[in-house]
């Protein structure tokens, strides 16, 4: 059995506070994830000061601040980094965090990460994903917003520059995904066109396209998670709430055990219910000795006990070698 990785995004619901950011590890080491992740930025590198908000966030935050202001107030500094590493460390769940600028990519090769995550406004950042390739850890890219052609370049610049350990989350980037746009076959076609494991990164509201990503080989779901939806900042109102990261969590390892290993054949569960389910040739009628076997005076019954009904053309016109009474297998 293959286990899906599976990351409680924790992102920026933090909303600054480190002790916060700590109710939601405990939450994430709770529903049972692999990891949970954060956001690691500067505003000065990452957004110009008079940059727009997305839609979403001018619904969910204030409208005269402006993303800069919005980001600022959610930075984790570095010894907040360390802070939240430890205590992942004490909870034995892994830390995460998406690295937003080339400064931080950094700070998290120093912080001893193994594994770098690229937010989907990255993918065509050429001196970013350059950045990522040469310090040669395992990437696992998300691909929202782009087409297969953008994926395509955005793995060739990472693998040029080192990277040989790629997972590509398909995503889309609106908060909360609608639907209809999730096109979460485009999961599959990655997988096909590129050759690399592939996983989801989730916007939706609810748990049941990450499972159905489990059903269709995902190898990563990564899904936004909070204390409480009505809790002011960004991407809240777009997250699950624990007790629904837990429900999601267990429904993947449940999809985990039921893929199987491939092969079509009876399990042991089923055994006993061959003979009581299956059929086999018995006497419609009561049949003398030296009588032919014929439609007329063989039908099948259960249970599957006597001989296959798969030998019927088989059994009939063939001679009884004794009295058969109705009901008796052949």
């Amino acid at each position: 059995m293959n286990r899906i990785f599976v990351i409680a995004e924790a992102g920026v619901n933090h909303n600054g506070d480190i002790e916060i950011a700590k109710r939601l590890i405990d939450a994430a080491v709770e529903a049972g994830a692999d990891a949970v992740k954060f956001q690691t930025f500067k505003a000065e590198q990452l957004v110009c000061r008079d940059a727009k908000k997305a839609e979403y966030q001018l619904a969910t935050t204030d409208k005269s601040e402006s993303q800069y202001d919005m980001l600022k107030k959610l930075e984790l500094n570095t010894e907040e980094h360390e802070i939240l590493m430890k205590y992942c460390d004490q909870k034995n769940i892994m830390f995460l965090s998406t690295p937003f600028d080339i400064e931080s990519i950094m700070l998290l090769s120093e912080l001893g990460l193994q594994i770098y995550k690229i937010p989907s406004g990255e993918i065509t950042n050429l001196p970013y994903l350059q950045e990522v390739g040469k310090h040669r850890k395992k990437t696992i890219l998300s691909t929202g917003m782009s087409s297969m052609d953008e994926v395509k370049a955005a793995v060739d610049v990472l693998q040029k520059a080192g990277a040989n350990d790629i997972i590509l989350l398909h995503c889309n980037t609106q908060y909360p995904t609608p639907i209809t746009d999730v096109n979460l076959l485009a999961m599959v076609q990655m997988r096909e066109e590129l050759g690399l494991p592939v996983g989801y990164s989730d916007h939706t509201q609810g748990i049941e396209i990450p499972i159905a990503a489990a059903a269709l080989g995902a190898v990563v779901i990564e899904k936004h998670f909070t204390l409480d939806r009505s809790m002011e900042g960004p991407d809240h109102k777009a997250s699950l709430e624990p007790d629904e990261l837990q429900v999601m969590v267990s429904s993947i390892r449940k999809v985990e055990e039921a893929m199987g290993d491939g092969i079509k054949k009876p399990t042991s569960s089923e055994f006993s219910n061959m003979a009581v389910a299956r059929k086999s040739i018995v006497a419609k009628c009561n049949i003398r000795t030296g009588e032919l076997f014929t439609k007329d005076n063989l039908t099948t019954k259960r249970p599957g006990t006597g001989i296959s009904p798969m030998r019927w053309n088989e059994i009939i016109g063939t001679v009884a070698q004794r009295d058969y009474g109705k009901d008796e297998m052949i």
